[in-house]
């Protein structure tokens, strides 16, 4: 399982625009798919949701990865922007033996001027504990 974090730097106009995209898996928590403020774009974390079902595609770690990215281009199609105005992603993996897949499907997004990155492991992400707010961490 992963989660992505990008900012995305592109010239916009100043203020605090919250974007919304409803093919993008919906949000369950109080924050926003992404805000855009001043002409950077900051993207909320993705977990491999299927927008359609709201239900996680675990098929393997190459589908939930395109999912994660699939979903991350949604929402950066609703701001006008496309993988080209990324410029720094954090992933996060409860795997790092997933790396090298990891990386190469990245290359099937990111095709020139790559973002800066870094992949960091970690024990557990949304969608694999049970949720302990108000506030569904998976539908």
């Amino acid at each position: 399982m992963l989660i992505l974090v990008i900012s995305v730097g592109l010239a916009q106009t100043s203020g605090k625009q919250v974007i919304t995209s409803d093919k993008a898996p919906k949000i369950s928590g109080p924050y926003s798919q992404a805000i855009l403020t001043g002409n950077t774009l900051y993207l909320s974390g993705q977990i491999a949701i299927i927008p359609e079902t709201g239900k996680m595609d675990t098929m393997d770690i190459r589908s939930e990865v395109r999912r994660v990215l699939g979903n991350i281009g949604i929402v950066l199609n609703a701001a006008g922007m496309s993988y080209n105005n990324v410029v720094k992603t954090t992933i996060f993996t409860t795997d790092l033996r997933n790396y090298l897949i990891i990386n190469s499907i990245c290359g099937e997004f990111f095709k020139e001027k790559f973002p800066a990155r870094e992949t960091i492991q970690v024990e557990a992400l949304p969608g694999m504990v049970k949720p302990t707010s108000r506030y569904q961490l998976w539908r």
